[in-house]
């Protein structure tokens, strides 16, 4: 049967009327994402849904959604609509086998992540990019030829190459925000890379003749350069200074674990601080992982309190970390605090049947997490066997919240002094304070707003908690000392008076005692010698030995 011209003439007609309106929601979007005002970029991101509902294939239509999508800090959607170009999320992908919730499981060593992503950034690069850039082994030729081959081909793969570049630049910045540094830095670098391999065959596709010095501007006259241009360099420029950052965050991050793998507790703790504590901002997801390894950090160095602090931040900035709760759990169950320490693992197998309820481990598909699907009901049963096994110990009364090891809890050795345990106790009240403890969001980067004040209602409970538990152990460790204190006042009293009676008995014996006999006196007038004693007033008898001398 064969198609009138006429319906072929409105089946042409519909393409390019289809053609024009998209073409039209592409230029009113980048006008308005020239604003740069949240309700025209929001405007524009549905002009932009439009044309992909209308051409879902088409290029410059998923450029400006992502790019839109950046500029409203919607950093997770951006994930999700390139994640498939996520290097970690490939890795866990082709490492395939087993269930398909698989490629939410844990990265449990982040050196060997980063190995494995280094080695899969060479594969991230299109087949076209890669056979453009080299020449085959069996060409040769002359100069010239070789300088007209690399034109010819620089300018056949110029197109392919400036398809999907803005892909690695963006996807690469909206990883950095949620934490995603190795897939970041990955991203970013191959982005830098396609960007200068590009600039590369721009020049070498130029003749010489646009290097004279007609093309030159005469004085007096502006040089005018394209807006794409302008653009071109200011994100090469932002790509430059966002790598830095993340290399240098990784960098520290990886001496930190480095050193709590060789066991120099301090040296961690310092290379995390330097992270946590710096005047530049980190993502909130990188500032939870770090927080989590200071912690283990400190549990290793024995100052819990300082643990439990690091442990309640993470617990704020990422209520579902599997990893914190577990720690602040053992670290609860260490010092004998057990109601709290049941209330945690209650708060974990919640945690851990939403998860089999769901059949997916929380957050998005990219997220990286501590444990991995399958293992989650085996930890499910171990779990429920130690809280009922925590539960009979204090229903039998061995272990009572009385019973607390307040001594760890501060970091005190049985029988310190009062001033050991006010100044530990003034250390511990000025970091801990509650006003004090919240001060970690000033430096922690949201990307979702709506998100603070949910984390300041999280940190400001568990600091108090906290801040109630430091000061109970001050009272209870400071009655211990007061009790030492009066214990030894009466045992220095028992011994003065023991010293007293002993020196009275001493008197008494010396005064019961027979008089001494004076010997070697030589007197030749013994009536003379007792007239004179006579006037002293000496009455008492005197026991005298007769010798006779010789002359």
């Amino acid at each position: 049967m064969a198609v009138s011209p006429c319906l072929g003439g409105e089946k042409k007609h519909w393409w390019l009327h289809n053609r024009k309106i998209t073409r039209k929601y592409i230029r009113e979007a980048k006008h308005l994402m020239a604003t740069q005002d949240p309700s025209d970029l929001s405007e524009a991101l549905s002009l932009i849904d439009a044309a992909i509902a209308a051409s879902p294939s088409l290029e410059p239509a998923l450029e400006l959604r992502a790019r839109c999508l950046l500029q409203l800090r919607r950093f997770r959607d951006v994930a999700d609509m390139l994640q498939d170009y996520i290097p970690s999320l490939r890795l866990v992908r082709s490492g395939g086998g087993g269930n398909g919730n698989d490629y939410s499981g844990s990265v449990s060593s982040d050196n060997s992540s980063s190995q494995k992503l280094s080695r899969e950034r060479v594969k991230l690069l299109k087949t076209s990019s890669s056979s453009g850039s080299a020449s085959p082994p069996t060409f040769k030729c002359f100069s010239a030829v070789s300088d007209l081959k690399k034109k010819v081909m620089a300018g056949l793969c110029k197109s392919c190459d400036k398809e999907g570049r803005w892909r690695y630049t963006v996807l690469g910045e909206a990883c950095c925000h949620l934490g995603l540094m190795e897939d970041a830095m990955v991203l970013l670098q191959t982005g830098k890379r396609l960007a200068s391999a590009a600039f590369r065959r721009e020049s070498i596709c130029r003749s010489d003749d646009s290097f004279s010095f007609s093309s030159l501007p005469i004085s007096g006259d502006l040089v005018t350069t394209s807006p794409s241009n302008h653009r071109s360099a200011a994100e090469f420029e932002s790509a430059t200074h966002l790598l830095a950052l993340v290399k240098l965050l990784i960098r520290r991050r990886t001496a930190a674990l480095a050193a709590l793998d060789a066991g120099l507790h301090s040296e961690a703790i310092r290379h995390f601080s330097k992270i946590l504590d710096g005047r530049s901002f980190a993502p909130r997801v990188f500032l939870a992982e770090c927080y989590m390894g200071r912690a283990a950090a400190y549990r290793a160095a024995g100052r819990v309190a300082e643990s439990i602090a690091d442990c309640n931040k993470t617990l704020a900035l990422d209520p579902t970390s599997i990893h914190a709760l577990e720690t602040r759990a053992a670290l609860l169950e260490w010092i004998r605090c057990l109601p709290d320490c049941l209330h945690d693992l209650e708060h974990l197998k919640l945690l851990y049947n939403s998860i089999l309820r769901d059949r997916k481990l929380p957050g998005p598909r990219w997220k990286r997490h501590y444990v991995q699907y399958r293992e989650v009901p085996g930890r499910l049963c171990a779990l429920t066997v130690k809280v009922q096994e925590l539960k009979k110990r204090v229903a039998s009364g061995e272990i009572g919240s009385n019973n607390v090891d307040y001594y760890l809890l501060m970091g005190l050795r049985r029988g310190c002094t009062r001033s050991e345990l006010e100044r530990a106790h003034l250390l511990l009240t000025l970091r801990h304070k509650p006003d004090k403890a919240m001060m970690f969001m000033e430096r922690c980067e949201f990307y979702d707003h709506r998100d603070l004040d949910s984390v300041r209602d999280r940190a400001r409970m568990s600091a108090m908690l906290l801040y109630r538990l430091i000061q109970k152990g001050y009272g209870s460790v400071m009655a211990n000392v007061l009790d030492e204190e009066a214990a030894e006042k009466q045992r220095k009293k028992a011994a003065a008076v023991v010293q007293t009676h002993q020196v009275q008995e001493s008197e008494d014996i010396k005064s019961l005692a027979p008089a001494a006999v004076f010997q070697g006196v030589f007197c030749r007038d013994l009536a003379a010698v007792s007239n004179l004693l006579s006037q002293v007033g000496f009455n008492q008898p005197m026991a005298l030995k007769y010798e006779a001398l010789s002359c």
